[in-house]
């Protein structure tokens, strides 16, 4: 269907300033299908203040430039006011993996461009923990230890700096004790390296964290990664660039509508790549069916 009133949200400082370098083009691509309203952020996390005005000033489709965290915030505010808006992803940020996982042409402006003017859009899952909704994952443990380290990486860049900063923890970080509960049943509290509660199936720039998750199910993909030891730590991690990480016997794949952790106090964990910390030392995750219009080709990512 046709997007009608569509504008752009873009993040110029998303990917260490790689949003500002494609401005340019974005601008170009989108003003030869007539769609010249762009509003750039000035702040972390202005994302949502622009999209909530963009929802008040009746556009159709919102075209969010930046990674995973402008695309998750832009998509917070969408579904925070109901609003039956379009979201449509262009690459600017770092790892932008939720594009992977719905086949959106996010580095391609032109195509991207079209498709927000003219193309069709599907309903997508999204996650929702605690007052958030997440697009991609959720993670906990040694993802945030790899978050609090990026920043201790100042030459680095794009998924080079992800890379370098997971190797880093893979030797030090000592895991977090975790109790798992679904619908299902229970699993008693484990050390674990990392859990990644999943609504798509990319991560970190380079990983296919949860091989097959699918943003149309209903579910989402628990993947616990249980404590190893270094070496054992260093195959997964190769592993998972390829998604074969999932065979290893440390790694265990759950499937469910609702999960229930808990932990030991109230851990940090983050949602597409945004740093957050838990009021409750239970937290609760779900998947909410069906929840956000996303603009892209493909019919059941």
């Amino acid at each position: 269907m046709s997007g009608g009133r569509v504008c752009v949200i873009a993040n110029p400082a998303a990917g260490r300033g790689r949003g500002s370098r494609v401005l340019p083009r974005v601008r170009a691509a989108f003003a030869a299908h007539g769609v010249t309203d762009v509003r750039l952020t000035t702040g972390p996390r202005q994302e949502r203040v622009l999209a909530g005005q963009a929802i008040e000033d009746g556009f159709d489709t919102i075209v969010a430039l930046g990674g995973d965290g402008t695309w998750s915030n832009v998509a917070n505010e969408v579904l925070a006011r109901g609003a039956d808006v379009r979201l449509a992803l262009l690459s600017g940020g770092t790892g932008c993996d939720f594009a992977k996982t719905t086949g959106s042409p996010a580095t391609d402006p032109e195509a991207t461009a079209l498709l927000a003017v003219e193309g069709p859009d599907t309903r997508v899952d999204v996650g929702r923990i605690e007052d958030r909704h997440f697009l991609n994952v959720s993670g906990f443990g040694f993802d945030i230890a790899v978050l609090e380290d990026i920043p201790r990486i100042p030459l680095l860049k794009g998924n080079a700096v992800y890379m370098v900063s997971a190797l880093r923890q893979l030797l030090g970080y000592r895991g977090v004790d975790v109790e798992i509960a679904t619908d299902a049943g229970r699993r008693e509290a484990r050390r674990h390296l990392m859990l990644i509660v999943a609504n798509a199936r990319n991560f970190g720039g380079a990983f296919q964290i949860a091989p097959a998750a699918s943003l149309t199910d209903g579910l989402l993909d628990a993947v616990s990664i249980h404590n190893a030891s270094p070496l054992r730590r260093l195959a997964m991690f190769g592993a998972a660039t390829r998604g074969t990480h999932v065979r290893a016997p440390e790694v265990q794949v759950e499937q469910a509508a609702r999960f229930t952790l808990r932990f030991a106090q109230p851990p940090a964990y983050e949602t597409d790549g945004e740093y957050n910390r838990a009021a409750s030392a239970e937290v609760e995750i779900a998947c909410v069916p069906g929840a956000l219009r996303v603009v892209t080709p493909r019919a059941n990512p």
